[in-house]
């Protein structure tokens, strides 16, 4: 991972403890993908994809083959880590600007 990726994962976690989450997992690796962040908020799991961008849109780096390879990657996790009483869902969270003065936006449950 580069340095910004780096930076930007280390302060999505910061800013995910202080809005209650309990970090569970980062950099989860499956056949299929990654996924960035695994934190618990609420006895909800949140698989977490971080992206940033100094300029452009960081959302836009979401792609639909993106999210089908987090879906994979969840049923992975779930294979290795039964859970049967948790909810979870698929959030982004996007930091826009310079890292680490940068905007950003948690956007929960992106898809089913």
């Amino acid at each position: 991972m580069n340095t910004r990726g780096q930076l930007a994962e280390d302060l999505a976690c910061q800013y995910l403890q202080k809005h209650g989450c309990a970090i569970i997992c980062r950099n989860f690796f499956s056949p299929y993908g990654e996924i960035d962040i695994i934190a618990l908020k609420d006895e909800v799991l949140h698989f977490i994809e971080v992206k940033s961008r100094a300029k452009d849109e960081p959302l836009y780096a979401v792609t639909p083959s993106k999210l089908q390879k987090i879906q994979q990657t969840i049923g992975f996790y779930f294979q290795k880590n039964p859970s049967d009483d948790l909810a979870f869902c698929i959030d982004v969270l996007t930091l826009k600007g310079e890292l680490p003065n940068c905007q950003f936006e948690w956007i929960q449950n992106i898809i089913f």
